[in-house]
């Protein structure tokens, strides 16, 4: 059963060797060229989600706009993504043994900021790659790893794999 990645955790894309990527740096964050009147009440916050070559030759990738979802609190609501203030992967050429990445703002209600699911899809080549899911949080506990895994244990997908598992278990005893 697929879980979510937790935020700071790499994800390997095997339809291009050698290419990986993942959302980090998930914070409280106020945007470079100040709000946006759309989000108003709300909370902002920042996230990167970097793209690694460890391939033998470079590609093109593309990591824009409507290839980022991201959503807050445990009903998985949208959150508002300010595209003025954050920065973008427009077809830039990723040579082997190199990084690139996006730095994205966004804000939602404080009270469901303690759940980001963050979804990403790439374009490389001209090719999308499947859809990866990461899962954080912001705040509790001074923000920690350990706060973060247990945003993702207590998510829905992870109870819904535990009782799919369970339930496989059963049906083989």
């Amino acid at each position: 059963m697929y879980e979510p990645n937790v935020v700071g955790d790499w994800q390997e894309y095997d339809e291009h060797a050698g290419l990986r990527v993942r959302v980090h740096r998930l914070e409280l964050s106020e945007p470079p060229r100040g709000r946006d009147d759309a989000a108003d009440g709300l909370t902002y916050f920042s996230l990167r989600v970097t793209v690694e070559n460890r391939g033998s030759r470079h590609l093109g990738i593309h990591l824009e706009d409507g290839q980022i979802d991201v959503r807050v609190g445990p009903d998985g609501e949208s959150a508002f993504l300010d595209w003025r203030n954050s920065q973008f992967i427009e077809g830039f050429d990723v040579y082997p043994l190199r990084r690139v990445t996006a730095v994205l703002y966004a804000a939602g209600p404080e009270a469901s900021l303690g759940l980001v699911d963050v979804q990403v899809q790439l374009r490389v080549e001209d090719e999308w790659t499947g859809r990866r899911l990461w899962s954080g949080s912001i705040g509790g506990p001074a923000g920690t790893a350990e706060a973060q895994q247990g945003a993702v244990r207590d998510s829905l997908a992870h109870q819904v794999s535990v009782f799919l598992r369970d339930q496989a278990e059963e049906g083989t005893a």
